[in-house]
């Protein structure tokens, strides 16, 4: 039977070996894993590089022909580009002034009728009136000149007698007293307030002409003037009123005395 101290020497040399073994086993098993680390950064920094040399090829190409893709290329690119789309800006301006522009509204005519008369059509919308071309041609003054004459004709047509008045004018109430109130005169009077009147200055100005009377009251008989208030009274006092205005009236006036009221 071994000793004691043979079956310790034993166990230690036995814990000896375990260990070593142990230190062995472990040491092997970290430089492999110690391995496959270094292995994955390999690859996955190989394939980094791969995608980035592959990175200018999926957009870019070798532009100046050096066999590599460069800033050179990357330059040349732009400007292509940049050159294509000036062409393009070009081609549409081209194009847009060579296309047909549409008729102004005024001038564009439906189907039909109206389209068979387009070129007469816009021949007379060029072609100003006489009438119209005159007008815009003729000083404002021979304008209104007209508008006053043919007011006045108006105005006569009215009745055989006429009074041009004015409504603050004393002398035109006076007037208008003894001819509506102290006679009955058929057809009645015509009374014109020449401050109502839109063209009562220029008619006052245009009767001074024909009539050689500028103030107001101005009377009219068949066109001629009798005077003023003045007038007709002196006419009235010496009883030559009547006869004066019914012989003027050549027939188309009738005028008496109204009654004396109590």
């Amino acid at each position: 039977m071994p000793s004691v101290r043979q079956i310790r020497t034993l166990a230690v040399g036995v814990l000896i070996g375990v260990v070593f073994i142990l230190f062995y086993t472990s040491r092997l098993g970290n430089d492999d894993g110690h391995r496959n680390k270094l292995d994955f950064w390999d690859r996955t920094v190989e394939g980094l590089d791969k995608n980035q040399q592959a990175l200018p090829y999926n957009g870019a190409k070798d532009k100046d022909g050096d066999g590599n893709i460069d800033a050179d290329d990357e330059l040349l690119a732009k400007q292509m580009s940049e050159r294509l789309k000036a062409a393009e800006e070009q081609a549409k301006e081209a194009a847009n002034k060579k296309a047909p522009r549409p008729d102004a509204p005024s001038k564009v005519v439906g189907q039909g009728n109206s389209a068979a008369h387009q070129g007469d059509a816009a021949a007379a919308a060029d072609t100003p009136a006489p009438a119209a071309a005159a007008a815009d041609s003729e000083d404002p003054a021979a304008v209104q000149r007209r508008a006053v004459e043919a007011e006045l004709n108006g105005i006569l047509k009215r009745s055989p007698v006429i009074i041009f008045s004015k409504s603050y004018c004393p002398f035109s109430k006076r007037a208008k007293t003894l001819l509506l109130e102290k006679y009955n005169i058929t057809p009645a009077p015509f009374v014109v307030e020449l401050d109502e009147h839109d063209l009562g200055k220029p008619l006052q100005a245009y009767l001074g002409e024909k009539t050689d009377r500028t103030t107001v009251p101005n009377i009219l008989v068949n066109g001629v003037s009798i005077g003023g208030s003045d007038d007709i009274a002196e006419l009235d006092a010496a009883s030559k009123l009547v006869s004066k205005i019914v012989d003027l009236g050549a027939g188309r006036v009738k005028m008496r005395a109204r009654p004396k009221t109590a």
